[in-house]
């Protein structure tokens, strides 16, 4: 980029800062002619639409604000495939440099600083926006001694909760509980962050300090914020308290905006001050140049780290002394510059870092690239075949052992690389021989429930045995296992296990179902439609109207029986009940003519009993049948009676 012109304009002199999503050059305004720091962003995230749109986010917050503590933007375009900004350029250092240098500031240095940001930030607030990303790298303290905030990459319009979206955005050590814990912002949050850069300001340390960032937001949401005194007794009573109101864990305890803490911070200026000098030092207070608002940022926005303190003056020395003997100038201003003096002596640094880096290359081209190579098997290996995953391997200079071992998988199926030794993932040197691990498909489980058995029971085996149980059990009736307990247990493929005799095993994390008994159908036969209704309501089964059947048995109305198989009842189900029509219709055999024992056998054969004007007993075998009522044809129903007259 150095030397380049950008959209025909601004002529890039030489890189200032990089951080995470871009990179500040020095340029000059070829049609101004004025210097000016331009920000251009990354060229790999343009092709992410969220970064394109936070980048013109930030020129947007930026310009609502006409502030002096507010670093101004002065354009917004698109160059090719980079996206950039243009600022004001301020020669200077940041917060963060300042407390490298000199580990914690006097209280009226940091109550210069304190106000400046919260004018500026207030400025923000009265616009609508919040900045969510509040830290000493993003505080600028210009040569000439003006103090701006910039850095409105994150900034948000400010409502009652403001979301951070999918994750939670801004520098771990100054996030708000309500940012960790919730993920949400309002204007609160950023006098949280304040407060804790006051903190760190005064003490030299930041609050809350961790191995890892979650274990620095674990103190945040969960912790008070300690007094700044606790670390250095010669804090004043009144910022201690101002400190603790900005950091206090419930929002509603905070300060609603910066404009509120602002007043709380000059009206303890002026306690302090009637009292006598505030600390060590008796300088004037930092002058506050008007200057037109942008955005300048001196370090990259990666987390803060935790960096060491000056020791401290003994607690015994008066407040002047001290001062002297921490070496600290009079003024924010004097400290500015102070450090500016000592970043140009850097050029012996840069020739020790120089050397460094040509050592460092040296190694990384033998661990990279060298004998001393290290490549990661890939996970991608898993589910190829032998001869694919093979290939793969010798791509990677790695050897492969001819003799392939085995292990059972539930999730790659078999005669697949299921894993490796060494294991999939891990960073071997290259050259090292890899032995395939082939899968013999899942492990094979001893099956061992049993009818009867209780839900609870059967759930806790089926955890044991490492399956899986499906969320839905089913119920069906079975006139002999009891009610809730166990009836059957089906594979994903639905076949039986308990009905199967030969099921003895499941593979390893398949899921079964489980399937409980509803106990006995009710009997529905003989009853009438209503009863047989409300017997089915009982069990949770409807039962509605189906077909009609003549019945000898069952009188005409009762139910005979279920329509559909009973075992395919289930319960939630609906049922259509079969209803009699009485006995079946027959018709009256002709027996006219026939003898006595003749027309006796047609008749019992038609299901028809008869009666007769002679004694049963002295009918003779040989007389014949004269006539019967009903007439031979007509119909009649089974068991009805025929009467039969002879010849005489």
């Amino acid at each position: 980029m150095i030397g380049r012109l950008i959209d025909g304009r601004y002529r890039v002199r030489s890189r200032i800062a990089r951080g995470g999503m871009a990179t500040v050059y020095l340029a000059t305004d070829q049609r101004l002619e004025r210097r000016v720091a331009v920000k251009v962003m990354h060229p790999h995230l343009a092709e992410e639409g969220g970064f394109t749109e936070r980048f013109i986010q930030e020129a947007r917050s930026a310009a609502r604000l006409a502030h002096p503590n507010v670093v101004n933007v002065f354009d917004q375009g698109q160059d090719g495939e980079s996206a950039y900004l243009v600022m004001e350029y301020l020669p200077g250092i940041t917060l963060r440099d300042l407390l490298k240098e000199y580990g914690s500031l006097t209280a009226e240095q940091t109550i210069d600083i304190t106000e400046a940001v919260l004018a500026g930030l207030a400025a923000a607030h009265k616009s609508g926006i919040v900045h969510r990303d509040l830290k000493p790298e993003n505080v600028l303290l210009a040569d000439d001694g003006r103090i701006k905030i910039g850095d409105f990459g994150l900034a948000r319009a400010a409502s009652a909760n403001t979301a951070t979206g999918a994750a939670l955005l801004g520098t771990i050590a100054y996030l708000s509980p309500e940012l960790v814990t919730r993920g949400t912002a309002d204007t609160r949050s950023d006098i949280y962050a304040v407060g804790i850069m006051m903190y760190e300001m005064l003490a030299g340390v930041q609050p809350f300090v961790g191995d890892q960032p979650m274990q620095i937001a674990y103190q945040h949401a969960h912790d008070e914020v300690p007094s700044p005194s606790a670390a250095n007794p010669a804090v004043p009573a009144e910022l201690d308290e101002l400190v603790l109101w900005a950091t206090a864990r419930e929002p509603d305890d905070r300060p609603a905006d910066a404009t509120t803490m602002l007043d709380q911070v000059r009206d303890a200026e002026r306690v302090l001050r009637a009292s006598g000098p505030i600390d060590a030092t008796t300088a004037h207070k930092t002058v506050v140049m008007p200057a037109a608002t942008s955005r300048f940022r001196k370090q990259p926005t990666a987390e803060t780290q935790i960096l060491g303190r000056r020791t401290p003056p003994p607690a015994s020395m008066p407040p002047a002394e001290s001062a002297v003997a921490a070496g600290l100038p009079e003024s924010t201003a004097a400290l500015a510059t102070a450090s500016a003096k000592k970043r140009r002596r850097g050029w012996v640094i840069a020739a020790i870092i120089v050397a460094l880096a040509l050592v460092a290359g040296g190694t990384g081209w033998y661990f990279g690239v060298g004998p001393g190579a290290h490549v990661t098997i890939p996970d991608s290996l898993a589910g190829l075949t032998p001869a694919a995953a093979t290939t793969k391997l010798q791509e990677l200079g790695l050897e492969v052992d001819p003799k392939r071992g085995s292990t059972t998988s539930p999730t790659i199926a078999k005669d697949l690389v299921a894993e490796t030794t060494p294991k999939l993932g891990s960073s071997i040197v290259k050259g090292s021989t890899v032995t395939l691990l082939i899968s013999t498909g899942p492990k094979a489980i001893p099956f061992t429930l049993t009818q009867g058995m209780s839900e609870d029971e059967a759930r806790a085996k089926i955890k044991a045995g490492t399956w899986k149980l499906a969320p839905d059990l089913p119920r069906r009736f079975n006139p002999t296992v009891p009610k809730g307990t166990v009836l059957d247990v089906l594979a994903a493929d639905g076949t039986t296990s308990l009905l199967n005799p030969l099921a003895k095993t499941y593979p390893e994390r398949s899921e079964l179902t489980l399937v409980l008994s509803a106990g006995p159908l009710p009997d529905v036969a003989g009853k009438s439609f209503q009863d047989a209704v409300s017997a089915l309501d009982a069990v949770n089964v409807t039962g509605i109207a189906g077909k009609s059947a003549y019945s000898d048995s069952v009188p005409e109305n009762s139910v005979i029986g279920y329509e559909t198989d009973a075992a395919a009842i289930v319960p939630g189900g609906t049922v259509k009940l079969v209803t009699s029509d009485g006995p079946a219709p027959v018709e009256v055999p002709d027996v006219v003519g026939m003898t006595w024992a003749n027309a006796k056998a047609a008749l019992d054969a038609a299901g028809l009993r008869y009666d007769y004007d002679h004694d049963a007993d002295k009918v003779p075998t040989l007389v014949t049948v004269k006539s019967t009522n009903p007439d031979a044809g007509q119909q009649v129903h089974r068991g009805d009676i025929i009467k039969v007259r002879f010849t005489v």
